[in-house]
């Protein structure tokens, strides 16, 4: 039985002993009216943990008691957030590296595996709606310098040449070596034809509000 099967038997056991029903739980959670079923008969194989969170919200109990099977390594790796990403604001990278210190700590999502990852924190609404101050970012280094042709497009956690972080979404720039760092809010600016130390596609963002912390 892998992660998602425990999740859905113990979602629908919980549901069953507070005497509710899926639709019920999935409106007081503000998901879609199928959103609990869709998790219970696995059409939704991987819920994310804000999902989660909300589910368990409504029905009183800790996250822990949905992922079930999965909660010793839902508590067990701890992630430090390493630092904070310009969104907009100009941020010294403070660590790029997953080290054990950092801001904080939050708890790995289970969508994703804490090997390599490393955490930050968005700062700035450049990159809004999709990334709102506050978010954490999950990311892991694939390289420790340029990019990989496979991240050229997506929204990237990015140091730039004066040793700045963002998270932007990197183009390639007019002449090689150069990108372009695109910012998602209409109302904030772009970075044109930019070097960069590094940059790296983000795995995964969740309201500070969404993850646990320490």
């Amino acid at each position: 039985m892998d992660s998602g099967d425990i999740i859905a038997a113990n979602l629908a056991r919980l549901i069953a002993e507070h005497g509710t029903n899926n639709r019920a739980v999935a409106d007081d959670a503000g998901l879609n009216p199928t959103g609990v079923r869709d998790i219970i008969t696995r059409k939704v194989k991987n819920p994310t943990f804000a999902t989660l969170v909300k589910i368990a919200e409504v029905l009183g109990v800790g996250v822990e008691e949905i992922v079930g099977g999965s909660a010793r390594s839902l508590t067990r790796h701890m992630i430090a957030v390493a630092g904070r990403v310009g969104a907009g604001a100009s941020v010294p990278l403070m660590d790029s590296y997953e080290k054990g210190d950092g801001l904080f700590h939050v708890v790995c999502p289970p969508q994703i595996s804490p090997h390599g990852i490393v955490a930050v924190q968005v700062e700035g609404d450049s990159m809004s709606p999709m990334y709102q101050p506050g978010h954490i970012l999950f990311y892991s280094r694939a390289t420790h310098e340029g990019i990989p042709s496979e991240d050229i497009g997506l929204p990237c956690v990015v140091e730039d040449a004066n040793g700045m972080a963002w998270v932007k979404q990197v183009r390639r720039g007019t002449e090689p070596g150069l990108f372009h760092l695109i910012s998602l809010n209409p109302n904030s600016e772009s970075a044109w034809d930019q070097r960069i130390k590094w940059a790296s596609r983000v795995l995964l963002a969740i309201p500070e509000s969404m993850v646990g912390r320490e």
